[in-house]
């Protein structure tokens, strides 16, 4: 039977409610209505998320189409070989799934006992301290957008790119990109079930494609079936760092599974279960295709070849070898898999301000939702900002020297290494946070889960947070420049501000400075 207790002292102090293991789904909504002041669901249509719509597969589907699976292959993967000149980047997709399985047993196993739309806002909020989790919440929210729009960015370059190509219609990137938005907007103020189809359908039309691509790589192998991409001394070696921080960009959103909590169909197991299937999924398929890459253009050949066509690279070497109407559908699901990851990146945004929205760390509107449950407020806001970085890079790069390539260089590379950054800083707070919180809070959680595995994943992610740091001039194609430093500068500073503002909020409102991150214990 679930029980209520009220713990602290004064009158600051809020319940917190906890449930046993057995409490159902049902149950579990009443005590969130409880934690939350509002209304059960079903008492009132638009008083919270759509609750218990999503089970593991959509929700894996979700979380690896932030990754844009097709995008990665076809860009990541030959960027990372151009620019890094290692032939090692299969291992390192392996590398890094090892490190974020390690990272999601902590991270997981709190998402079973609070349950938060922010949930790196509020893990890091009750694990280490409250302003901390302000400030990491602010990070959050402008490493997501950075990552969202700046993905507009290639989305308006590709599709445009695309039109001129295929039917001789020549448009401004920006033209393209504000179509996205419009489709991206609608989808984001209706059921996360209708966003978890349309994704789940394309991410599957991409593995296809990809598939395809690696079994006929595979056919070709002009220097045979090796595996030297696969050796540790292929990736361990002078720009081994900047090859980490390019492949960690794959794994971006394996993190937003326990952001759905209050949505998914039993939130003490289908985050964690459809996390741990992300991240293998990912890692494993992302080596196998960069192997398949390197075997298909050759050990020998395949940097030269990635800088040289980099990411038409797959589309060249299936000519010829496919049929004509295979790479026109694989040219149609690039440009997919780059809406996916735009629209799954858009819906946590959306959950991260009516998170906060909700305890009163920003404007109470953005916790409103609408009849399809939604949250409506926050998905707004989210387009607006949007709205106003592409209008505002549409103005900057009006006949701007780099012409068609003016988005690719600026937006999206600018901003989704920006997104990068943060949200690697934001996985190493919460690895921290985890062991903060079952050292005061023990739960049924053995010592490997709740200190060593997360002690260990922080260490890690600390380790890649300063390879980013230190190769960013690199991967904004900016060494020494400016920009080096203050992109990183612009996502570390809303942190910081945001922490300022929650010490004073301490000071003037205490009853909601209490309330920050409160989420729904167990």
């Amino acid at each position: 039977m679930p029980e209520a207790t009220r713990t602290g002292a004064g009158p600051s102090r809020r319940p917190t409610l906890r449930a046993s293991s057995s409490t159902s789904p049902a149950a579990a909504d009443a005590l969130h209505a409880a934690a939350h002041g509002t209304a059960a669901p079903g008492t009132d249509g638009s008083a919270g998320l759509g609750r218990r719509r999503l089970g593991v597969p959509a929700l894996a589907f979700m979380i690896i189409a932030a990754s844009a699976p097709l995008t990665v292959v076809a860009g990541g993967v030959t960027s990372n070989y151009a620019v890094t000149g290692l032939l090692g980047i299969p291992l390192s997709f392996l590398v890094l799934g090892v490190a974020l399985m390690v990272f999601a047993v902590g991270y997981t196993a709190m998402s079973r006992w609070v349950t938060n739309a922010g949930a790196f806002y509020s893990y890091i909020s009750l694990g280490l301290t409250r302003w901390a989790g302000v400030g990491s919440a602010w990070v959050a929210l402008v490493a997501y957008n950075a990552m969202q729009i700046g993905i507009y960015g290639m989305l308006g370059f590709v599709l445009s790119s695309f039109l001129a190509g295929t039917f001789g219609v020549t448009v401004p990137w920006w033209t393209t990109a504000l179509a996205g938005w419009a489709v991206v907007g609608l989808l984001g103020i209706n059921k996360v079930d209708l966003s978890a189809k349309v994704l789940g359908l394309v991410v599957a039309l991409e593995f296809l494609i990809v598939l395809v691509y690696d079994v006929v790589a595979l056919g070709a192998a002009p220097e045979g079936l090796t595996t030297a991409s696969l050796e540790p001394g292929a990736l361990f070696s002078a720009g081994v760092g900047a090859a980490l921080v390019f492949s960690i960009a794959a794994f971006m959103g394996c993190e937003s599974g326990a952001i759905y909590n209050e949505e998914v169909e039993d939130p003490r197991s289908t985050a964690r279960r459809a996390t741990l299937v992300a991240i293998v999924v990912i890692a494993l398929f992302y080596a196998f295709s960069a192997w398949a890459m390197a075997v298909g253009e050759g050990d020998s050949a395949v940097v030269a070849r990635s800088a040289e066509l980099g990411p038409d690279l797959m589309f060249v070497f299936l000519e010829g070898r496919v049929a004509g109407w295979f790479i026109v559908l694989g040219n149609l699901l690039f440009m997919t898999s780059v809406l996916a990851a735009l629209i799954a990146f858009h819906n946590v945004i959306a959950r991260y301000l009516f998170s906060m929205g909700g305890e009163g760390v920003l404007p109470r509107i953005l916790a409103r939702t609408n009849r399809a449950q939604a949250p409506v407020a926050g998905s707004l806001v989210q387009s607006a900002v949007a709205l106003a970085v592409i209008v505002a890079f549409a103005v900057a790069g009006a006949g701007h020297e780099l012409g068609a390539l003016f988005p690719v260089i600026t937006l999206f590379t600018w901003l989704t290494n920006m997104g990068a950054l943060g949200l690697v800083a934001l996985m190493t707070l919460t690895s921290f946070a985890v062991v903060g919180f079952f050292r005061r809070h023990p739960r049924s959680e053995g010592a490997w889960t709740a200190f060593y595995a997360p002690l260990l994943a922080g260490a890690a992610l600390l380790v890649l947070l300063f390879m980013i740091l230190a190769n960013f001039g690199v991967l904004i194609g900016s060494e020494g420049g400016v920009l080096s430093w203050l992109l990183p500068a612009l996502v570390l500073a809303a942190g910081a501000a945001a922490s300022l503002w929650a010490l004073g909020l301490r000071r003037r409102r205490p009853d909601v400075y209490e309330r920050i991150g409160a989420g729904t214990g167990r």
